[in-house]
């Protein structure tokens, strides 16, 4: 490990006086065990150095005024009992499993890591050596992806995580590489770093499900080669009050195709960023998400931020979001869609809906469109609504529960969303675990809370 008290003392001061989230810096780094990083090791000075620059974000940054990143910035996480094992989606799909447990790699849990087709690492394994595959990509598109808006917890995760996941894809992968995470420690702060690298003309399907740790901080750098498909399922486990912070960071080429969708169901404070930079002709680039929120359990904020660039000609991204909120919930949406010069026959749509099933709920969306094309089709809507009574009464005049219709209405919401899983396999799982968890809380139905409930 390297002197932690070195890299911590390098976070600099202006004129004599330290900026604002400097110390909140400092002390996250001395809480921290900083790896030295073998092929990784230019790219965590970079991190360090862009780090320093930026200081983590206060509740004045533009990109952090819906969501407060005090608990994100403290030093250690505050401990979060450990909750009751459930069902794990897509058991019952043949899938390369690795297994992860408190952000360490459980090598006798997982699967063995030889695949047809794909090449599969532990970070922290490969990070002894000096020279590999993957020190050309590691912290690359996440360096990238701070212009032109600051993301300084993904640069806090290139400069300090020691475990994650190095696949590098030459064929199409029949067998889906499922990352579950497990964990063990009440007051375990994880951070995990994945690469993905598909070369031209591969395809890889990578699932993401489980409990990871009371805070997390996850970032996934993908890089599709001309032709590849990659899909991604993210699927965090029910019922557990963790604080949470995704980051997937793409480059798609030509004709290539990149699908994200992300369940979340429950939780305390989760954000979820996806930085995609469309660089090659022909190329799609869809990201989805379905989010349900119960206030009554505990306190719920799930905050999504999306940034796509369109930086070539005639290709299309999707943005589909949709959250059913209850009991206080509180749901934001923010996303852009940046379309540079040259950027002709661009194809852009965005949309974020909230379903409301009380008045003590809130919903707030920012949607962007930056044009510099002018041969571009682009859209962006956003609404927030409860519940339509005319068809809740057409269910029930036709004998259909209360609890019933409203299930039916809420798994209705969220279709467009779960129409983005391609796999029917997946998007069956998936739909079979949203409506057993709509049904079980049917029953109990959203009361006035106020937009802030703790």
């Amino acid at each position: 490990m390297a002197d932690t008290a070195v890299l911590a003392a390098q976070v600099p001061t202006v004129e004599g006086k330290a900026r604002p989230g400097d110390a909140a810096l400092a002390a996250r780094l001395d809480a921290l065990d900083l790896p030295r990083g073998g092929f990784t090791r230019a790219a965590r000075e970079d991190a360090a150095q862009r780090l320093e620059a930026m200081g983590l974000p206060g509740a004045r940054d533009e990109y952090w005024r819906y969501t407060d990143p005090a608990p994100f910035n403290a030093a250690r996480p505050q401990p979060v009992e450990l909750a009751a094992d459930e069902t794990t989606l897509f058991t019952g799909i043949d899938r390369l499993n690795l297994v992860f447990v408190d952000g360490r790699f459980d090598a006798e849990a997982s699967d063995a890591l030889a695949a047809e087709g794909v090449q599969v690492e532990s970070l922290a394994a490969a990070d002894a050596g000096a020279d590999h595959w993957a020190a050309g990509l590691y912290g690359r598109l996440e360096a990238a992806g701070q212009v032109p808006v600051k993301r300084p917890f993904a640069a806090l995760n290139t400069l300090v995580a020691a475990e994650g996941v190095l696949i590098r894809v030459t064929g199409k992968v029949e067998r889906p590489v499922h990352i579950t995470y497990r964990r063990s420690a009440a007051d375990a702060d994880v951070h995990l770093h994945h690469l993905v690298q598909l070369e031209e003309g591969a395809e890889l399907t990578l699932l993401e499900t489980g409990s990871i740790g009371a805070r997390s901080n996850v970032v996934i750098e993908a890089d599709l080669g001309r032709g590849a498909r990659f899909h991604h399922i993210s699927a965090k486990r029910a019922n557990d009050p963790k604080l949470g912070l995704g980051h997937i960071f793409a480059r798609v080429a030509a004709e290539a195709l990149f699908k994200s969708f992300t369940l979340s169901v429950n939780g305390s404070m989760m954000r979820n960023e996806a930085v995609i930079d469309i660089a090659g002709d022909d190329a799609v680039a869809h990201i989805a998400a379905a989010v349900l929120g119960d206030g009554d359990i505990g306190r719920f904020h799930h905050d999504d931020t999306v940034f796509v660039t369109h930086a070539a000609e005639r290709c299309e991204s999707r943005q589909v979001f949709k959250k059913v909120l209850k009991n206080g919930a509180e749901g934001i949406f923010q996303g852009k869609i940046l379309v540079k010069p040259g950027a002709q026959k661009t194809d852009g749509y965005q949309i974020s809906q909230g379903l409301l099933l009380d008045e003590g709920s809130q919903f707030l969306a920012k949607p962007e469109l930056e044009i510099y094309a002018d041969d571009v089709k682009c859209s962006h809507g956003s609404t927030t609504g409860a519940l339509d009574e005319t068809a809740l009464f057409y269910l029930r005049s036709r004998g259909v529960p209360k609890e019933r219709a409203i299930v039916l209405l809420v798994l209705s919401f969220l279709a467009d969303a779960l129409d983005e899983i391609e796999d029917q396999r997946l998007r069956d799982d998936i739909l079979g675990r949203l409506e057993d968890w709509l049904t079980a809380r049917a029953g109990n139905p959203g009361k006035a809370a106020s937009p802030g409930k703790a």
